[in-house]
């Protein structure tokens, strides 16, 4: 059960991804350096609870913390992207931007993936009436709450029952 829950996971965040991809190649979306950061963070929670099929029980739940945290880390970068970045001028110098750019590197890696392309100010687009940002929080906090489902769902059930 805690394996259809990590797979599920995986799914919401690939097409996540995906979705951000289409904004940004088709519908002209460039993305700020807090945009690609929970590309990333997306990326890595996908790949955490693909991992997990690899795993016995023990590494199942391993990786469903993994998640929580991930999606953790995914929440704060969002809150942050809409409550302090997109009220500035540039995302220069921002974690985001450093950690993308100048640690990973990633954005020459992979420029079509994490590629910075807009201020934090300019990234601000509404999608049906809500910040898309805001779309992000949301998908974040989805994923935190089934990762918690993944991790304690079946414990609680079996305790039940016991």
């Amino acid at each position: 059960m805690t394996q259809s829950r990590l797979n599920l996971i995986a799914l919401l965040s690939l097409l996540a991804l995906a979705v951000a991809l289409v904004s940004q190649h088709v519908f002209d979306m460039p993305p700020c350096a807090w945009c690609v950061l929970q590309r990333l963070i997306l990326l890595l929670i996908a790949g955490v609870c693909l991992l997990a099929n690899l795993m016995p029980g023990a590494g199942k739940r391993i990786m469903a913390l993994l998640s929580l945290v991930l999606s953790i880390a995914g929440i704060v970068a969002a809150w942050y992207q809409h409550t302090v970045a997109a009220q500035m001028v540039s995302c220069d110098r921002t974690f985001a931007d450093i950690f993308m750019s100048r640690t990973t590197g990633l954005d020459g890696l992979a420029p079509w993936l994490f590629g910075i392309y807009a201020t934090c100010m300019d990234a601000k687009v509404i999608v049906f009436g809500v910040e898309y940002v805001l779309w992000a929080l949301l998908l974040f906090i989805a994923l935190l709450l089934v990762s918690c489902y993944a991790l304690f769902g079946s414990r609680g059930r079996s305790l039940r029952n016991s």
